[in-house]
């Protein structure tokens, strides 16, 4: 499975020196999910594990096709049973904090899921809920910057850049929707619903290219034609995002868990 990491940029410099946003938030809420200035508190980060689990649950069978075609046939299974023990792990107790809540996920993700998938998004999801601090809720450009930390820290892990065939061909790009929704002043659905449709359409991107990294990368030619399975697992994360904030914001139009298939 070729879900190695990738480039950052400007995010990833600032998530290196420790200069995320994370303990700035303003407009928080009381309650449950978002406000109307963008704050984002522990149940929301709790909604988004579970759509993830629910995505990842519909999509076991397409993810380790995938994986079939040009890894080792275990993404799928990999990620069902890693986010079904993060559930298990919220049902417990959740955490008071975003923060922590995305280190209990990553923390468990570590522990459970084999292959390359287990540690990547294990130290993301970490490294998210460092730079989210013990803040009770956190704002849009804290997540923004929450996320770019994740990406940093799975640059630690390898060193694929955008093109290699990789999950930073859906996560870089989403990053980069979710930054310009930022500075642009959307709310939360919108900014994170583009960034969910620049995550899809990146792990479609990956379809005709050649792997550079990961397993796949031993195929050669052979790995053109085929969609990556951690861009794709990728993709999903980030409309689960998207489900999540629309669902606790009572927005219209929440997105579906289950992302369209592309041409294996």
């Amino acid at each position: 499975m070729s879900d190695t990491n990738g480039a950052g940029g400007a995010h990833e410099a600032n998530a290196a020196n420790g200069t995320t946003r994370a303990g700035t938030t303003r407009g928080l809420n009381g309650a449950g999910g978002t406000t109307g200035t963008g704050g984002l508190d522990a149940a929301l980060f709790a909604a988004w594990a579970e759509e993830i689990a629910a995505a990842v649950r519909a999509d076991r069978d397409r993810l380790t096709a995938l994986d079939s075609a040009i890894g080792d046939a275990d993404h799928g299974a990999n990620l069902d049973r890693g986010f079904t023990a993060v559930a298990e792990a919220l049902a417990g107790g959740r955490p008071d904090t975003p923060g922590a809540l995305l280190s209990l996920v990553g923390n468990t993700l570590i522990r459970k899921v084999g292959g390359a998938s287990g540690p990547l998004y294990g130290m993301a999801f970490r490294e998210a809920g460092k730079a989210l601090g013990d803040a009770p809720a956190v704002s849009l450009a804290d997540l923004d910057e929450a996320l770019a930390a994740g990406l940093a820290a799975i640059r630690k892990l390898g060193s694929a850049t955008e093109g290699d065939k990789t999950m930073v061909d859906a996560l870089a790009p989403a990053l980069r929707a979710l930054t310009q929704a930022v500075q642009e002043g959307q709310d939360p659905a919108e900014a994170v619903g583009a960034a969910a449709e620049a995550a899809l359409a990146g792990a479609q991107a990956t379809i005709p290219m050649q792997a550079r990294k990961g397993r796949a990368s031993y195929l050669g030619p052979r790995s053109v034609g085929h969609e990556d399975p951690g861009a794709a697992s990728t993709a999903l994360i980030v409309r689960a995002l998207h489900a999540a904030v629309s669902r606790t914001a009572g927005a219209p139009g929440e997105t579906s868990r289950r992302a369209p298939e592309g041409p294996a």
